[in-house]
């Protein structure tokens, strides 16, 4: 993620289960709106002067991003793109929050706000909003010492509980729900008829092997299906916590990013799912659990979560995992192959927390 902009990436890419996987619309590969008017445009709203040069700086699947000179400085010029978090109620609801972070002291990155207080605008059927440019770079989970992942979980949890300050109580409901095995098992099917087509490619093997490898874990761990009503807390959260949406200015973080997820789900959820984004080997998908113990105890002092809300996130996290090919279904049922890299250490990453059960558990609860 750059200053507010999704990349393709790492997700994580964990992401969030199935239902709140970005749908960007029939026209959302091809659209190419037209960058520098709509530069021009919101400059002229905002009464920041005229675009010097506007150049893309990221493309992703909920967002596109511009880097803006302009002839009174540099701005991150964003258009949303996916129909599910580009309506006016969605991105007011975003940069409403944003906004109150920042007065918090909290690092983002709000919208400037044109006179009347307007954040966005439409042009040529899209919607944009301007930003200040942020100076930073991405930092790996590796490339932070133990006080640094510390200072993460800390800061997570801070946000959360700054979003429940700002946004009115929220009435837990009575149940959240988890991943069906049966309808798993139709999707692994549907899935190992699709990597057997010809010719193969070393894709199509390896997610041949990882489907049937996956099917096996699940018959062997159905009976520990989380219970609908067993979730932790729900509450306000970031949606998309991982390296690329958190810029770094030294050893500081100078603004958490792309707020497009912003909603309501199991708040320590975003914590477990976070830690295994940040602090995972690129390419065996392990987990340091060195460092996710010191982000979720850092995490857990804030308040936000017990640690018997981590176990029950943690256990539903993991059995999401088990039970999601969101990857492979980018590929294999909508013909986009981003994913693909991400693929490999996702896959094993489960696999080896089914084995370490017990001290993935430990390393976030105590």
């Amino acid at each position: 993620m750059i200053n507010g902009q999704h990349v393709d990436r790492p997700v994580r890419t964990r992401r969030l289960p199935r239902p709140s996987r970005p749908d960007p619309g029939p026209d959302a590969e091809t659209a190419a709106p037209d960058a520098a008017g709509a530069a021009a445009t919101l400059l002229a709203h905002h009464g920041a002067g005229e675009p010097l040069e506007v150049s893309p700086v990221a493309e992703g699947l909920l967002n596109r991003g511009y880097r803006v000179t302009a002839t009174t400085g540099r701005y991150f010029l964003k258009c949303y793109v996916d129909p599910a978090t580009a309506t006016p109620g969605a991105i007011a609801a975003q940069h409403r929050a944003t906004a109150a972070l920042h007065a918090l002291g909290l690092p983002t990155a709000p919208p400037l706000a044109a006179p009347g207080g307007r954040t966005f605008h439409t042009v040529a059927g899209r919607r944009y909003a301007l930003f200040p440019w942020v100076e930073g770079g991405h930092r790996a989970g590796h490339e932070l010492d133990r006080d640094q992942c510390a200072a993460l979980g800390s800061l997570l949890g801070a946000v959360h509980l700054a979003l429940a300050g700002i946004h009115p109580p929220v009435r837990q409901p009575a149940e959240q729900p988890t991943a069906d095995p049966a309808r798993t098992e139709e999707l692994i099917e549907e899935l190992l008829a699709r990597t057997a087509r010809r010719p193969r490619d070393g894709m199509d093997e390896l997610a041949r092997q990882r489907l049937l490898e996956r099917r096996a874990l699940l018959g062997a761990y159905a009976h520990r299906r989380p219970r609908p009503g067993d979730a932790p807390p729900t509450g306000w959260v970031h949606g998309d916590f991982h390296p690329l949406n958190l810029l770094y200015r030294g050893a500081e973080p100078a603004a958490i990013l792309d707020w497009d997820r912003l909603g309501l789900r199991p708040r320590a959820e975003e914590a477990v799912r976070g830690a295994t984004l940040f602090f995972h080997h690129p390419r065996t998908g392990a987990l340091d659990l060195g460092r996710v113990r010191r982000f979720s105890r850092a995490y857990r002092e804030t308040g936000a979560a017990d640690a018997g809300q981590m176990a029950a996130a943690v256990h539903r996290v993991w059995w999401e995992r088990l039970n999601d090919f969101w990857m492979l279904e980018w590929r294999y049922l909508r013909g986009d192959r981003r994913t693909d890299p991400l693929f490999p250490a996702a896959a094993a990453q489960i696999v080896r927390w089914c084995e370490e059960y017990e001290q993935v558990l430990d390393a976030y609860t105590n």
